[in-house]
C-alpha cells in the first residue's frame, strides 16, 4: 500500500471510532427510551430516530451543512464564540457517519432493552437501588450483547459512509478523504483500478472483521449469563 493509501485507512479508521464513540451514548439512551417509556410524541422520536436512514443521504448531508456550516444556525455560533467549525473537517465526517450509524446502533440496542430481565430489575428496586443504580448494575450489563453489537455495526457504517460525508465535508485527501471516497476517486482516475482494488477488500474484510467479533462477543457474553444462571 502506498503512504497515501495508508493515510486514507487510518483516517478512516479514526472518523469511524470517533462517529462510534460518541453516538453510542445517544443510541443507548433512545434505545431504552423506545423500549422501555411510553410518553406523548414516542411516534415521532423513532421517526426522527430513524430517518437519516430513510433519507437520501445526500439530503442528511446538506442539512447537515446547512445545519453545522459557517453560516448555519449551529455552526455560525461555533466559529464566531468558539472559532470551531466542523464542516471540511475530519470531525465533520466522523459527525455525519456517526448520524448515518446511530439507526442502525439504536435498533440492536432496543431490543437488547426489550429482552431484558424486567424482574431483576424489580427486584434490585425492592432492595433500594437507585434508577441509575439499577439502570447501571442491571439493565446495561443485562443489554451488553445488544451494546456490543450495535458499537461494532456502527462502526463498519461509520467506516463504509459515502452520501452524507462527501456532501457535508467534501473529498479533502488526508483531511477528510475516508475509505468510501478515496475508491470513488479511484475508480474515476485512469489506472486507478489496482488501487481501488486494494482498497474495497480491505474494506471488506474490516467490516467482515468487525461482524465476527461482535458474534463472537456476544456468544462469549450469552455463555456466560447462562453459566451464572446455572
Amino acid at each position: 500500500m502506498t503512504t497515501e493509501e495508508i493515510t486514507v485507512v487510518l483516517l478512516s479508521i479514526r472518523v469511524a471510532l470517533l462517529a462510534t464513540f460518541c453516538c453510542l451514548p445517544l443510541a443507548i439512551w433512545l434505545a431504552f427510551l423506545l423500549a422501555r417509556k411510553e410518553f406523548w410524541g414516542k411516534t415521532l422520536v423513532n421517526a426522527a430516530t430513524f430517518l437519516p436512514l430513510l433519507l437520501p443521504p445526500v439530503v442528511t448531508g446538506y442539512i447537515l451543512l446547512a445545519a453545522f456550516g459557517r453560516k448555519g444556525f449551529i455552526g455560525a455560533p461555533l466559529y464566531d464564540g468558539l472559532g470551531l467549525t466542523v464542516a471540511f473537517k475530519w470531525t465533520g465526517a466522523a459527525l455525519a457517519a456517526g448520524l448515518m450509524a446511530l439507526p442502525i446502533m439504536v435498533q440492536p440496542l432496543r431490543v437488547a432493552f426489550e429482552l431484558a430481565d424486567v424482574e431483576m430489575e424489580e427486584a434490585a428496586t425492592d432492595l433500594g437501588a437507585s434508577r441509575w443504580q439499577r439502570f447501571f448494575t442491571i439493565t446495561l450489563p443485562l443489554a451488553a450483547p445488544g451494546v456490543i453489537a450495535a458499537a461494532l455495526l456502527g462502526f463498519v457504517k461509520a467506516l463504509g459512509e459515502f452520501g452524507a460525508t462527501i456532501t457535508f465535508v467534501s473529498n479533502i485527501p488526508g483531511e477528510t478523504q475516508t475509505l468510501a471516497l478515496a475508491i470513488y476517486s479511484l475508480i474515476q482516475t485512469p489506472n486507478g483500478d489496482a488501487a481501488a482494488n486494494r482498497l474495497i477488500w480491505l474494506s471488506i474484510a474490516l467490516a467482515v472483521a468487525a461482524l465476527l467479533l461482535a458474534d463472537v462477543v456476544s456468544r462469549r457474553l450469552r455463555r456466560g449469563r447462562v453459566i451464572s444462571k446455572i
